[in-house]
């Protein structure tokens, strides 16, 4: 899970470990959100879909269930540990920055620094004076405190990244829960994995400003690809 490269770029706080002033104090980012759902749904059908309904009975369909959520709450747990280690790194990594910035205040080195923090669009725009005024703002501010361990954001974070794993579990699973005939509650979770892989791809194109639905069908397609890959890889 990629992780924003600058203090105060994306989701990842700034050195002080707390909210600049304006920046978005959510969490997660809509694409991180979005991207754990799939992450979570995907690994919950590797599960769903191989289970056998022509000769599985209700022991095999909980042995399917107990493997689902074992599975997702492991990967859940993983996730939302490295996502405070990429927290914690971004920090320490931007707290490196600007002090390499502060040490080559003025050259060319720093103006290069500066222009890679940002997107490729805006600062192809930019002067070097005005790499240079962004320089002195920065030599300008105190020097940030970066905690060694993680901050009550990075555990927010990571305790988001877990729910999300896990919870997108549940809507396939239920149909095998309430619906005896395992053939009957296959289809019902398959139907309801594929309206959550459109859902996922159609709220993507709209973080995207691309067309939802055309990004919706894409996105239902290259889930199941990956499920299957994921099936036919041992996963």
């Amino acid at each position: 899970m990629e992780r924003a490269a600058m203090p105060g770029a994306s989701h990842v706080p700034p050195p002080s470990s707390q909210p600049a002033h304006g920046e978005s104090r959510r969490v997660l980012e809509p694409l991180d959100r979005l991207s754990e759902l799939l992450f979570g749904l995907i690994m919950a059908l590797t599960f769903t879909t191989t289970l056998s309904v022509a000769t599985a009975g209700r022991e095999d369909v909980r042995t399917m269930l107990l493997g689902a959520l074992g599975c997702n709450i492991a990967w859940g747990f993983i996730d939302g540990v490295f996502y405070i280690l990429g927290s914690m790194a971004v920090r320490h990594r931007g707290l490196a920055i600007l002090r390499q910035v502060r040490g080559a205040a003025g050259s060319e080195r720093a103006r290069g620094l500066i222009a890679d923090a940002l997107p490729a669009v805006v600062a192809s725009v930019l002067r070097p004076s005005d790499l240079d005024f962004v320089t002195q703002q920065l030599s300008a501010l105190p020097e940030p405190v970066v905690r060694g361990t993680p901050s009550l954001r990075d555990l927010r974070g990571a305790l988001a990244v877990f729910l999300l794993v896990v919870l997108i579990t549940i809507p396939v699973a239920l149909p095998f829960v309430f619906i005896q005939e395992p053939h009957l509650a296959l289809r019902v979770s398959n139907g309801v994995a594929l309206v959550l892989l459109f859902a996922t791809g159609y709220l993507l194109g709209r973080y995207a400003s691309r067309p939802p639905l055309r990004v919706g069908l894409i996105m239902t397609v290259i889930g199941l690809v990956l499920v299957g890959a994921t099936i036919a890889l041992g996963g």
